[in-house]
């Protein structure tokens, strides 16, 4: 039974059906892109489906109970019930119908860079990609490195990795739901080995992340001729070389002088067509935040802020403390967190997130 209260929750279910039919169909079936296409919007949906019904069952069994009532005791008091529990559905479909990010299923591109503090910061940096394999292994992700330059010490300058969900997850699972909190300035607190003294150092480390795109994303066009490639020598901690043929690949996007450098496939092809999806990942993130930008009902959320320059966490070593400054989180178990129990820091700024789109949802 339809309910007239929630025209959009009636509209998702009829698209949701109506995928279903699609993907049982020969054409898509055997269509790898669109199925992947349809099962993200179906993925999308599920979550908003699976409210609805639920709100529809406890509000059917409710008007059923009230007219057996005068009838039978017994369904007066699970009339009762039933008003005591339809609350509480109606709001957890009211929240299931909030927009969500349209990115949210996608798989994600993480850039880790030592900032200040020299060989500290990228022991540091070092230190995050470490906790993101360790965090990305506990949600069953894979974690594809695809350039690193390494300093002698086991410190990372800069990487970059692809982190990629299995199959095709629901929004709130998937990857880029939660690691886009993660973009910004991360500082560290300690005592550094090259510190001699015991003295305690700040140093930092940045992290960009962005949704990746599909290799047959048709939001993102890129002509040829605006591409420079540059071919290369790959290279090994202290720039030493690590093969004997020039396979890395650097491509300069010339209108927007995006460059992207990839080295770590075993072949030229695969660093150009790697590459290739990084850039056009970077481009589909520069496009959305410039949407949101010029769009006339666009919120500031305190937790994803645009400005990857903004300090957005603490890692302090001698308190075994780690503070999540967007949210206010405080926790002493860094070295739980360090090691991947990453998630109680993520829901802090999922759940400041879902309040504040909330907020301006009414």
């Amino acid at each position: 039974m339809a309910d007239e209260q929630f025209p959009a929750a009636q509209a998702a279910l009829k698209e949701y059906q109506s995928l279903e039919e699609q993907m049982a169909s020969p054409e898509v079936v055997t269509d790898p892109s669109a199925m992947r296409k349809l099962g993200r919007r179906h993925a999308e949906l599920g979550s908003i489906v699976t409210a609805y019904k639920a709100y529809l069952a406890v509000k059917n069994d409710l008007e059923a109970a009230r007219e057996m009532a005068s009838e039978d005791p017994d369904f007066a008091a699970e009339a009762k019930r039933l008003e005591s529990e339809l609350p509480d559905v109606e709001e957890k479909l009211r929240t299931a119908l909030i927009p969500r990010d349209p990115d949210d299923a996608r798989d994600t591109i993480m850039e880790i860079k030592a900032g200040t503090g020299g060989e500290e910061a990228a022991l540091f940096a070092g230190d995050l990609l470490r906790m993101y394999t360790r965090y990305a292994e506990k949600r069953g992700w894979t974690v594809s490195v695809q350039s690193e330059n390494t300093t002698e010490l086991g410190g990372v300058k800069d990487v970059q990795v692809a982190i990629r969900a299995k199959g095709t997850p629901a929004p709130e699972d998937g990857v880029w739901a939660s690691l886009k909190y993660e973009g910004g300035v991360h500082r560290v607190q300690r005592v550094p080995v090259t510190e001699s003294q015991g003295r305690i150092q700040t140093s930092a480390a940045g992290v960009i992340v962005f949704p990746e795109a599909d290799d047959d994303n048709d939001e993102i066009d890129i002509d040829p001729k605006d591409l420079k490639i540059d071919i290369f020598m790959s290279s090994g901690p202290g720039g030493q070389s690590v093969n004997t043929t020039y396979s890395a690949v650097r491509m300069t996007h010339i209108p927007t002088g995006i460059v992207v450098s990839m080295q770590d496939e075993k072949s030229q092809i695969q660093n150009r067509a790697a590459a290739l999806r990084v850039l056009k990942s970077r481009l589909l993130a520069m496009k959305h935040e410039q949407e949101a930008a010029e769009a006339a009902d666009m919120r500031h959320s305190q937790v994803r802020s645009l400005d990857r320059s903004e300090r957005i966490r603490t890692y302090n070593f001698p308190e075994n403390r780690i503070v999540d400054h967007r949210t206010n989180y405080k926790a002493y178990n860094l070295d739980a967190v360090l090691d991947g129990d990453l998630q109680a820091v993520i829901d802090s700024d999922i759940q400041a997130d879902e309040a504040d789109r909330l907020a301006h949802q009414q």
